[in-house]
């Protein structure tokens, strides 16, 4: 491992490499003991092609869905299933169904998750888990009263630089981790606003801090902590291609200042618009130790405090940590389950959250990113656009747990 100081650092940062290993961070990453099958439904036939049910040895798909006939082609062809439906409430209507993956629009979510639990089938959801605070109440009761697992599809919580960060939380390698912060820029993601006839999308106009879960996951998958408190920003320009869009939403970009239930602060920001680099990347603050994920190319890196000083350009005394370049472990290559085993989307993320939900169903436990863990993620962004739309007011956030 090589070791610069700070200034070693800003002029060779993204030249040099250190290897860094470290153990799996997730212990469900392991080939299963029992060969029992869950038959599962997909619906959805845009993200729901990028997830890996067919390669699972405990999963069968046995249906698909979408609305779209050439969608629904696509589904069967990719998880190599001889079964469709043209809806989810004719999907749900099989018997030999389980659980469902939906991966439908981000206003559907709950409505369509408290269809399948009350059908009886498990479910497993892609993000957000709500839209509004009060559909997280109907959605946490609903799961509770189903008794019926339900996960949410998080990718930031099984990203390689996140389960990273696990390992060195938990090895204790930060101290005390004092403040920490996420970013997920997507500029150009106007492009989405309108289909190919011209008709609004779900997407037109949605407020950032709406689709929060790839910055708060960042935070409290690694720690566990609750935002508890925020104060919000938001940015527009004035933009025609906000107007009439259905959230009255005039912002493009969002910044919030979160508080811990732990008194720590939290920055997160989700930007649409602006000269920035498309990325979901996130940073923990340590007395002992910081960590600063991977930024397209430049690389992850460390910094860990040290008794060495040196003087700034004042003459004053500064620390002078060590920084350490940290080549990402494969985790994918660590014990997920036969032809599952290789690298995906989202920072290799999707295969391990294939195998999280099909692994809880088959051992009957709570999966990573349950209902408590999928609304913690999730209403902290409600309530900052709230905040963001009353001038950057301080608002308490409801903990659901």
């Amino acid at each position: 491992m090589e070791k610069i100081n700070r200034r070693q650092f800003i002029s060779q940062f993204g030249l040099a490499t250190a290897a860094m290993c470290v153990s799996p961070r997730f212990a469900f990453a392991k080939p299963l003991a029992s060969d029992k099958k869950i038959r599962l439904g997909v619906v959805g036939g845009n993200f729901g092609l990028g997830f890996f049910f067919h390669e699972h040895p405990n999963c069968i798909v046995e249906a698909v869905s979408d609305l779209d006939t050439q969608r629904r082609n696509k589904l069967m062809e990719v998880y190599q299933c001889k079964k469709s439906y043209e809806s989810l409430e004719k999907l749900l209507r099989d018997p030999k169904v389980e659980a469902v993956a939906l991966f439908t629009p981000a206003p559907d979510h709950v409505r369509h998750t408290i269809q399948c639990l009350k059908a009886g089938k498990h479910v497993l959801c892609a993000v957000p888990a709500a839209m509004n605070e009060e559909e997280c109440y109907q959605l946490f009761e609903a799961v509770k009263r189903s008794g019926l697992t339900y996960m949410m599809a998080e990718t930031t919580t099984y990203r390689e630089e996140t389960m990273m960060a696990q390992e060195f939380y938990r090895a204790g390698k930060f101290g005390n981790i004092f403040s920490s912060a996420a970013q997920y820029y997507h500029p150009g993601l106007e492009t989405l606003y309108f289909d190919d006839n011209k008709k609004p999308t779900w997407r037109h106009g949605l407020p950032p801090m709406l689709y929060p879960t790839h910055v708060t996951s960042f935070l409290i998958a690694v720690t566990g902590e609750r935002l508890v408190s925020v104060a919000c920003n938001g940015w527009g320009d004035g933009s025609p291609l906000l107007n009439n869009n259905p959230y009255g939403n005039p912002f493009w970009n969002e910044t919030a200042l979160f508080r811990t239930d732990k008194g720590n602060s939290f920055m997160g920001e989700v930007c649409w618009r602006g000269a920035l680099v498309g990325v979901e990347r996130g940073q923990w603050h340590g007395d002992k130790m910081s960590y600063y994920s991977e930024y397209k190319g430049l690389g992850s890196h460390q910094v860990v405090s040290s008794e060495m000083q040196g003087k700034d350009e004042g003459g004053f005394v500064v620390d002078e940590p060590e920084m350490h370049f940290v080549e990402m472990k494969p985790f994918w290559k660590t014990g997920l389950p036969g032809k599952i085993s290789h690298i995906s989307g989202h920072g290799n993320s999707h295969c391990f959250i294939t195998h999280e939900f099909i692994s809880s169903l088959v051992e009957n436990r709570k999966p990573g990113v349950d209902v408590h863990e999928a609304l913690a993620y999730t209403i902290p962004g409600i309530i900052a656009h709230k905040s963001a739309m009353h001038d950057g007011e301080l608002l308490k956030i409801p903990v659901f747990d």
